[in-house]
């Protein structure tokens, strides 16, 4: 898709020349005769580059690149003067524009300096998503395609932060495959991969878009769920333990298995500290280790544990 370039010039002959030649060279083309008209034209139609004149009736050419750049920051500009004496390359530079040319614009000086100021903004995109894809990497598991513990550590502190300023509920769901290896010992690793990653895929399948699974580490697995209650976390815990269970993994020609998972559920208590509010998640998950494995258990206080574990446990139908 061809860059969009905006003329702007109160001079109509030099206007509709620039417009033209810019047409002729592929481009897509505006033009506009002030400076407000320019902004219009901005606030309607995406904009890569625009052209000014300095001289321009009402607001000048400098004082529209600064508001160019004030609205549209991506957008680059290229200004052009017939006073050389009046006007310097650094005080354009300084109002934000990328680039100068002098009047009578030579139509192939102009086009280097458009596809230079083209480039520049090929390369600094590309720049930008590749810092973003880094960025990613740098948080991100790489078999299962979720989040890893460390970004983990850092979304439960945002979210404790949220629920303690807004008196609002977050629920934590903690996850460990059972007997995962044995699993990996009967099977071999890069069968076990293939459980993580299928893991993976179904946790995803049953949050809502809010909420944020992590690869905790090893077989072990996190999920935020902000404005969650532990009540409505336990509905998300089972629908997950649930659609693990039916999935028959066949590891070799022959065989087929089953895998199950043991989930903790907790909600969290306002003002408490994060290692506590992911030990009593990791504790409620060994509640449901001790219990048998394959269920989901809840543990939302300490004083609740022996009361609330045992009727809200969930064994394999």
């Amino acid at each position: 898709m061809e860059p969009n370039i905006l003329v702007v010039d109160d001079d109509a002959a030099i206007r509709d020349a620039l417009h033209e030649f810019i047409m002729i060279s592929g481009f897509t083309a505006y033009k506009a005769s002030s400076s407000e008209e320019a902004m219009e034209i901005l606030r309607n139609n995406p904009v890569e580059v625009v052209i000014t004149d300095i001289i321009l009736p009402g607001i000048d050419g400098l004082e529209l690149t600064k508001r160019i750049k004030d609205t549209y920051e991506s957008t680059d500009v290229i200004v052009m003067t017939g006073y050389s004496g009046d006007y310097s390359y650094e005080e354009a530079i300084t109002k934000g524009a990328s680039d100068l040319v002098f009047k009578p614009v030579r139509f192939e000086e102009l086009m280097l300096r458009l596809k230079r100021v083209l480039n520049e903004r090929l390369l600094t995109n590309e720049r930008t998503e590749m810092m973003g894809k880094l960025q990613k990497l740098a948080i991100t598991d790489g078999l299962t395609g979720l989040y890893n513990s460390r970004h983990f550590y850092s979304q439960v502190e945002q979210e404790i932060g949220r629920s303690n300023r807004y008196e609002h509920p977050l629920a934590l769901l903690l996850l460990d495959i059972d007997l995962f290896k044995d699993y990996n010992d009967t099977f071999g690793h890069l069968e076990g991969d293939k459980v993580l990653q299928e893991i993976g895929k179904i946790i995803t399948a049953c949050l809502r878009r809010m909420d944020t699974a992590y690869r905790y580490g090893g077989e072990e697995f996190t999920i935020l769920l902000p404005e969650t209650k532990a009540a409505e976390a336990i509905t998300v815990a089972e629908r997950i333990r649930i659609g693990i269970s039916n999935v028959k993994f066949q590891p070799a020609s022959s065989k087929q298995a089953l895998i199950t998972v043991s989930i903790g559920v907790t909600e969290y208590i306002k003002d408490e500290v994060i290692s506590e509010f992911v030990q009593r998640a990791d504790k409620a998950m060994y509640l449901s280790k001790k219990e048998g494995r394959n269920r989901v258990s809840p543990l939302i206080g300490e004083k609740e544990v022996k009361q609330s574990v045992l009727p809200f446990t969930y064994k394999t139908s």
